[in-house]
């Protein structure tokens, strides 16, 4: 939001400066970017007017000038065109040094020598965007003047403009008023807003235009008034400037003046020319389908039923709070105008305006909300600066549809809170003279404070909100700062936050590396990863990123090939990586859940019993037992016969195994990939938070070496925890350490070598004990399952 501070001083009269009016607004919550002086560069550029214009007589493109610049008469080469005698131009003599580094001296132009220049707009600082219509390509076109005057008078460059950022919650700051509010009340002053009379209104307004219909509650107030007789000419040189140093390029006198009071007041103002609706009628509603706008930037676009149209009667003529039609529009020949001044939904406005991409000054202001009583202040304000400037004659009469006033706010509360709230000891009055500095209207009895919030103040509503106005005037560099007061609580780690700290330090010491990715995937991330994509268990973003980022992941594992993918695809040999992540699900009843998953991968040198290996390491060291393993054939993300599924009990917790060559393909990776996943959430249950650590035995263990021909699919799992059931409290552990089909051995057989250990906490074990309990063993082992000893 640019302030000139020129225009500030219209309405509040302060004599301090540019840098002192930045430091300390600041300090006050306005946050100021940057102080822009458009004077720097400008001494010796002076006004002058042109008396004569003669063709050089050298070069067909150049003329000589003959100016009064107010110390006498002086001839100037030029090769303007947009100039004609009588005019008033900007004139550098010599020893002017322009804001673009060019240091004006005597010149010789085709033999004639030339004393200074004319300069244009950009000559003198200003973007080219900004430049009057007259004055585009060629000299500045003033439209007053005295020969001699410095420039900076003229251009009203005698103070500096200052940028301030606004946050979204102040749309009161949208404006040169609200700016300057705030300037006030940082200095304890109050700024004046003159009258907007309008002293002459001739015949009625139902002799030119008939009815407005508001039939969306996305329309608050809509306010109409006629001007007839319209001139359409450049504005003063005054409302130029105010437009410029603003930010605003002028167009003509009737589009300039909805501009100003836009950024006088911040209510945004579309003038119609009244010839181009034939009805005679507006009507604020909502197309009933998708309908072809052409908007005044002469671009076609696509309204749908979702967005806020005024119409000409059935005839669209402008998009709701974002811009006017190309049709409409204010041109040279306009003799009637309809001025419109309204207040719309916020999120009516927003959505078009983003949906459409097409962002206004009037649109900014609207996303964030426009009081409904600035219609009548802004329409006033209009045909106040229409009457100043000579521009048309005020019809009698205004159509006013909508609500007057807006919900009205206040605040009750005892003064102490503030202190609470602050770190302050303020007395009442002290807040009480900040709040009015703010136009707050405060009515206090005893500690007890009742605040009205003026209807400007669209961001109050709580005692908080009061607050935080009363810190920021007393500078909330001011507050000493306070040591915390409160009970002392002791302060740890939720339970589960413990169980992810081990789990994480458990795996890094398996030597896999913690990865952090996105929680929003794409639709086509199950497809590629092989996983059936589930809609009715999905959660869909209702305004993505893009598809990339669509849906919210149900697991880990797509993310993790993904990284895996892109390291092989840079040549990294090998890997070793997991996440500890959320994943996310709806239930059948349509609720949102959420799960914290364990996901592994890992591709180089390794293999299934790689992964395995961790997963066992992991469930050990976190004191879960009674875990087993089988075999996941059915599964399209892993390969047959080399993935299995994880059960606590008969609770399954995950799986784990090699990737498919399918999904391989899928993920150009040459190495063979082990991916898998285990719940925590299914997991937490069977943790043992602390693990008591049992004395080692000093006798020795015994080992004994079996070799049992069984059926080749039965799994390793079983016959281990069978084996240990069945080995006495003296069997300690079973380890597969062989695996053998081939010759000797039938077909649907194989041969599995185990390495059983025995030990006593209280003795030395005796051979005949440990043969008896392997004779057991073999014996149990032959009933269950048909085991033979190998020979």
């Amino acid at each position: 939001m640019l302030l000139p501070l020129t225009w500030m001083k219209d309405y509040l009269n302060i004599d301090i400066s540019s840098k002192e009016i930045a430091d300390k607004v600041t300090l006050t919550g306005s946050h100021v970017e940057s102080v822009i002086d458009l004077s720097v560069g400008l001494e010796k550029i002076i006004v002058s007017k042109i008396l004569k214009i003669e063709k050089h007589p050298d070069a067909d493109k150049l003329s000589i000038v003959t100016l009064d610049y107010g110390s006498g008469e002086i001839d100037v080469i030029t090769g303007a065109k947009n100039m004609k005698e009588g005019d008033f131009v900007a004139f550098a003599q010599v020893g002017a040094k322009l804001p673009n580094g060019l240091e004006i001296k005597p010149i010789k132009l085709v033999g004639i020598e030339s004393p200074g220049m004319l300069c244009s707009y950009e000559e003198l600082g200003y973007s080219k965007s900004l430049v009057p219509k007259n004055s585009q390509d060629g000299i500045i076109i003033l439209e007053e003047g005295n020969p001699g005057t410095p420039i900076t008078e003229v251009l009203e460059l005698t103070m500096p403009i200052i940028e301030f950022e606004i946050t979204p919650n102040r749309p009161d700051c949208l404006s040169i008023v609200g700016m300057s509010r705030e300037v006030a009340a940082t200095f304890k002053d109050k700024i004046e807003v003159p009258e907007f009379e309008i002293k002459n209104e001739e015949d009625d307004i139902k002799n030119y235009f008939k009815d407005v219909v508001i039939e969306s509650e996305d329309c608050y107030r809509y306010m109409g008034k006629v001007v007839k007789d319209v001139v359409i000419k450049e504005s003063p040189q005054w409302l130029k400037n105010r437009l410029m140093q603003s930010g605003m390029r002028p167009i003509n006198n009737i589009v300039d003046i909805t501009n100003f009071v836009l950024l006088e007041l911040g209510q945004p103002i579309h003038a119609f020319d009244l010839d181009t609706i034939k009805s005679k009628e507006i009507h604020i509603k909502k197309p009933s389908g998708e309908i072809k706008f052409t908007t005044l930037d002469n671009e076609e676009r696509t309204l749908t039923s979702d967005d806020l149209v005024i119409y000409d009667k059935d005839e669209p003529a402008a998009i709701a709070g974002v811009m006017g039609g190309l049709d409409s529009d204010v041109k040279d020949n306009t003799k009637t105008i309809f001025i419109e001044s309204a207040s719309f939904s916020p999120d009516s406005v927003r959505d078009t305006s983003k949906r459409l991409n097409l962002r206004t000054e009037a649109s900014a202001r609207y996303e964030k909300g426009v009081p409904v009583e600035f219609a009548e202040i802004a329409i006033n304000r209009v045909c106040n600066l229409i009457e100043i400037t000579n521009s048309g004659t005020v019809v009698a009469g205004q159509f006013d549809i909508g609500e007057k006033e807006s919900k009205k706010v206040e605040v009750n509360f005892n003064y102490n809170k503030i202190n609470e709230l602050l770190g302050t000891s303020l007395s009442k009055d002290e807040i009480i003279s900040y709040l009015e500095d703010l136009e707050f209207v405060v009515n206090s009895n005893g500690e007890d404070v009742n605040v009205k919030v003026p209807f400007f103040r669209t961001d109050i509503s709580i005692v908080e909100d009061i607050a935080e106005e009363v810190g920021r005037l007393y500078g909330f560099h001011n507050i000493t700062p306070m040591p915390l007061r409160g009970d002392l609580l002791s302060g740890r780690k939720s339970e589960r936050r413990q169980v992810e700290d081990r789990i994480k330090h458990i795996l890094y010491g398996c030597g896999l590396f913690e990865i952090m990715t996105y929680s929003f995937i794409s639709k086509k991330s199950y497809a590629k990863a092989s996983i059936e994509y589930n809609p009715e268990e999905s959660i869909e973003l209702i305004n993505p990123l893009g598809e990339d980022f669509s849906v919210m992941r149900t697991t880990t594992l797509t993310n993790i090939l993904d990284v895996l993918e892109k390291n092989s695809k840079n040549k990294i040999p090998s890997m070793k990586v997991y996440e500890l992540a959320n994943t996310f699900l709806k239930d059948s009843k349509g609720e949102y859940g959420e799960t914290k998953k364990i996901g592994f991968g890992m591709y180089g040198d390794v293999d299934f019993y790689s992964l395995k290996e961790v997963v066992e390491t992991l469930l050990k060291e976190l004191g879960i037992k009674n875990t087993s393993y089988v075999a996941l054939t059915d599964n399209a993300t892993y390969h047959p016969g080399r993935a299995a599924k994880i059960y606590i009990d008969d609770v399954k917790i995950g799986e784990i195994g090699e990737i498919s060559f399918g999904l391989a393909k899928n993920y150009d990776i040459t190495s063979r990939v082990y991916i898998g996943e285990l719940d925590l959430i299914k997991i937490m249950p069977y943790i043992v938070k602390d693990i008591l650590m049992e004395e080692i035995s000093k006798y020795p263990t015994v080992e004994r070496d079996i070799a049992i021909v069984i059926d080749r699919d039965l799994e390793t799992d079983v016959l281990e925890k069978f084996m240990i059931e069945n080995g006495s409290e003296l069997l300690k552990s079973v380890e597969l350490f062989d695996v053998y089909m081939g010759g000797n051995i039938e077909k649907d057989k194989k041969s599995s070598a185990y390495k059983l250990k025995f030990q006593s906490k209280d003795r030395t074990l005796r051979e005949e004990e440990i043969s008896e309990i392997m004779k057991n063993i073999l014996s149990k082992l032959e009933d269950k399952f048909n085991a033979q000893l190998r020979s």
